[in-house]
């Protein structure tokens, strides 16, 4: 089983477990309510708000995740994936951070010469995450996610 396959069957368990949760605590909310007594009545109402906001994070994640896999397999179509191969490790396996740096350098002024490339604002989503700056990578990633599908829209 290729290590693909086996991220999807772990995500696909995390989730279904996630449900399984999210059912028994809205059980735990409906049992507080029906108590009648109105602090639990509260507190259930509180606990059955629960449910709803994880399932929205969940979904949420799970569409982002799926529409950056699918730049990523249109990148590398393109023979556009970002190629981090020969870049310095560090012992516990993440980029070195002056290699990293270098190739953020690189690539932000590759999407500075071509703004309206979607490929590239994938590739400067990546180079932010290898920099470990997160919070842009994810921002980036948005922005290359909407230019892919607007440039897909006929």
């Amino acid at each position: 089983m290729s290590a693909a396959a086996r991220v999807k069957i772990l995500i696909a368990f995390m989730c279904a477990a996630m449900v399984a949760y999210f059912l028994i605590l809205g059980r735990m909310g409906v049992a507080l309510v029906e108590t009648g007594k109105p602090a639990a009545i509260g507190m259930g109402i509180g606990v059955l708000i629960l449910p709803f906001i994880g399932l929205w994070a969940m979904v949420a994640t799970l569409r982002a995740g799926f529409a950056h896999q699918r730049l990523a397999g249109l990148a590398a179509e393109r023979g556009r994936e970002l190629d981090v191969s020969a870049l310095r490790r560090t012992p516990s396996g993440r980029v070195n951070r002056e290699d990293a740096d270098a190739l953020f350098a690189i690539v932000k002024a590759e999407v500075e010469a071509e703004p309206d490339d979607w490929v590239g604002w994938y590739r400067l989503a990546r180079a932010y995450d290898y920099a470990g700056d997160r919070g842009r990578a994810r921002e980036t990633m948005h922005t290359a996610v909407l230019m892919q599908q607007e440039a897909a829209t006929p």
